[in-house]
């Protein structure tokens, strides 16, 4: 049952989702038949934490052509030489990409659509948080939401047509959306306090933890209308949740206290590289159409954050669509859905 489907979850975060996602699930792991010969997939991110190990664990499963999107192309390199060293057989190519810059995530999307034949996988894994208040210079919109939610959004939208067209015929693409299970926390804004997406580029009432959380929960509302325009016969898209991950660079913009104490919690609570990373080979390679349009947890189908199943929330989630369509419209995402 998709997670739109199933009725909200009742169970507070603490401790009852955050215990069992970091003590108790069990890892899915890829069957010993799982083989990704002949195919080609993207990884955003992919030079460190989560993403590089997500690139190792493809590559294992003898994925024949990774593409690294990285910010560094010097520290993509960097990456793929250590990757190269172990999958001499496969193609691991280290492309350009910034998603904080609508310029940058269209030409890769062009290069995408013009220099390969064949797409199977793109996995979307890049993101930040941030510990100051920041404003994109090119969008004005706050750099956590411009990042984890904007610019991965328009990313994704520019990716269907090639998932959907160089796949192997009768074979869906996939795209696998990075989440976190703290997109449970918070409420999508109430619709009259609309335009919503302007109430985040706000510094007085800036909250880093707030505001990371609450671009993740806009991705849960934005895959509640996408599925409106694509079939799971053209391509599966999902969320996926690698839980807390001790080891990652996610909290490097976090000043030295801070980043101590997630340090610290990490080494007690979090998830080890390889098991978060695995969520994403589940959700990309392993779930089926089953899985689209839904959030994955803990390698399970889960509900939505509860907020999206009221009838406020659906107002919001339909508010939410049209700013988003709105803000992109520049990249001609309203025809690209259309047409899908």
């Amino acid at each position: 049952m998709a997670s739109k489907d199933l009725p909200p979850s009742t169970a507070p975060f603490f401790p009852n989702v955050f215990f069992y996602n970091q003590f108790c699930a069990k890892p899915n792991w890829p069957p010993a038949t799982t083989n990704l010969s002949g195919q080609v997939a993207i990884i955003t991110g992919g030079n460190t934490g989560l993403g590089f190990e997500c690139a190792f664990q493809l590559l294992s499963l003898q994925l024949s052509h990774l593409i690294l999107a990285v910010r560094s192309l010097e520290k993509g390199e960097a990456a793929a030489a250590k990757l190269r060293a172990v999958n001499p057989t496969s193609t691991i190519d280290v492309w350009p990409l910034d998603m904080s810059s609508y310029d940058s995530i269209q030409s890769f999307a062009k290069r995408v659509e013009n220099h390969l034949s064949r797409l199977d996988i793109a996995i979307l894994n890049a993101g930040v948080r941030q510990a100051q208040f920041t404003t994109n210079p090119s969008t004005g919109h706050e750099e956590t939401i411009q990042v984890n939610y904007l610019s991965t959004m328009l990313l994704a939208i520019l990716l269907l047509p090639s998932l959907r067209d160089k796949s192997p015929k009768g074979v869906p693409g996939r795209l696998t959306i990075v989440s976190a299970a703290l997109s449970l926390l918070p409420s999508l804004p109430n619709v009259k306090d609309a335009p919503l997406l302007k109430l985040f580029d706000r510094p007085d009432t800036y909250d880093a933890n707030g505001i990371y959380c609450m671009s993740k929960l806009l991705a849960h509302a934005f895959l509640y209308k996408l599925v409106e325009y694509v079939g799971a016969d053209d391509v599966i898209v999902n969320l996926a949740d690698p839980a807390f991950v001790k080891g990652t660079d996610l909290s490097r913009d976090s000043p030295g206290l801070a980043k101590a104490g997630l340090a610290v919690f990490g080494v007690l609570t979090g998830r080890t590289v390889k098991v978060g990373a695995s969520t994403f080979i589940d959700a990309a390679v392993l779930k089926g159409k089953e899985s689209h349009g839904c959030f994955l947890m803990s390698w399970k189908i889960e509900p939505f954050n509860a907020s999206l199943y009221t009838p406020e929330g659906k107002q919001s989630i339909e508010q939410l669509w049209q700013e988003t369509m709105d803000e992109l419209d520049f990249a001609g995402v309203r025809r690209i859905l259309e047409t899908l």
